[in-house]
């Protein structure tokens, strides 16, 4: 039995193996759940939340470029290594952009960036107030590759942070999914009479409201916030696992194998958990690649409404809500790089979703 299963593990591999979008999709998900690990190690603005804002030179486009003088703080930040590769930097120094700049006796004389032809302020800092009085390693040419926010943010720093949000409420959506839909779909199904009426009840109420009402709902029961909204989103996505447990389980319980277990003596969870799910996970695994997506979704609705991940929190749909008058005002790129990181990163979650659908069949 043992080694038919293992067999059978190999098939399902070796057909997702040759189905190319599907392998895609799976080093895809892996590249983009890296880059939100580590999205401060990549990210060129390493503040927390990429949130260093320069007003003087917002919405510009990609690949702009400019003269940073950074002015070092005397706060003192303690940070350990650990916090700062997972949640960015505490920055306290001030970054002014400047179109040119002078070393004049003690002083450091710059000019302020002004975009539309206006002239910028000049002024003058002491230049003991850098390091072995020298400003040249504080003044620097920046790019950014991806341009600029409304408010002068790196818009690829944001990108890359914002990642971790998307990314990451599919794994706890999913996972509180997954908890909460095996088990009322395993007691239901398994059980049947008035367990099961009181189950499907539940399901069929659930099911009946909107599910982005219902995440409202519970958002605001519990309050707006990173996490409140996992658990919101989890709490609305366990119906759809229910029912497919249900309806697996109702049809595979009358099978020998759990007959020849119940002969045996062992009680109602271990046939459960140890003979009857081992064997109707293939449509749950292909419904959870499913969730992932809608999951992204639903957490993008939630920050364009304002009540998903809260400022200044990156987030993709926060910044659609942000940007998305300027698709009419001629920088439509402010809102379409993170639209297309949505759409992207969903399609490929659909994509692994349908390969390993194939993979799994028996019958094919």
């Amino acid at each position: 039995m043992s080694h038919k299963s293992n067999s059978l593990k190999q098939l399902a591999l070796q057909k997702f193996k040759k189905n190319f979008w599907g392998v895609f999709s799976f080093f895809f998900i892996v590249l983009i759940g890296f880059i939100s690990i580590f999205a401060y190690v990549f990210a060129p603005d390493d503040s927390q939340y990429a949130n260093q804002m320069h007003l003087a030179i917002h919405s510009k486009k990609p690949g702009y470029n400019v003269t940073m003088l950074t002015m070092p703080s005397k706060i003192k930040v303690k940070q350990n290594s650990f916090d700062k590769l997972f949640f960015g930097r505490k920055n306290t120094d001030t970054e002014i952009p400047i179109s040119e700049y002078a070393i004049k006796d003690d002083v450091l004389v710059y000019k302020e960036y002004a975009s539309d032809g206006l002239e910028g302020a000049e002024k003058t800092v002491e230049l003991n107030i850098f390091p072995n009085n020298s400003p040249k390693d504080f003044i620097q040419e920046k790019t950014f590759l991806f341009g600029t926010d409304k408010y002068g943010r790196d818009l690829l720093s944001r990108v890359l942070v914002g990642a971790r949000i998307s990314f990451f409420i599919g794994f706890v959506a999913v996972l509180i999914s997954l908890l909460i839909g095996i088990f009322m779909g395993s007691v239901s199904g398994y059980f049947g009479g008035k367990v099961d009426a009181v189950i499907m009840w539940i399901i069929n109420v659930t099911w009946s409201i909107p599910t982005l009402l219902l995440v409202i709902a519970i958002t605001l029961a519990l309050g707006k916030g990173f996490w409140q909204v996992f658990i919101a989103v989890g709490l609305t996505m366990w119906v759809e696992v229910a029912r497919v447990v249900r309806g697996q389980i109702i049809s595979t319980k009358e099978m020998q194998y759990v007959t020849a277990a119940r002969a045996l003596g062992y009680n109602d969870f271990r046939i459960i958990t140890k003979h009857i799910l081992p064997n109707i996970m293939a449509p749950v695994i292909v419904i959870s690649a499913a969730n992932f997506a809608a999951a992204i979704l639903i957490e993008s609705g939630l920050s364009f409404l304002g009540i998903g991940a809260q400022p200044p929190m990156a987030s993709w749909g926060a910044m659609i809500k942000d940007h998305y008058n300027y698709i009419i005002l001629g920088k439509p790129y402010l809102a379409i790089i993170p639209g297309l990181c949505i759409m992207s990163l969903v399609m490929a979650f659909m994509l692994i979703g349908n390969a390993l659908r194939d993979a799994l069949d028996v019958k094919s």
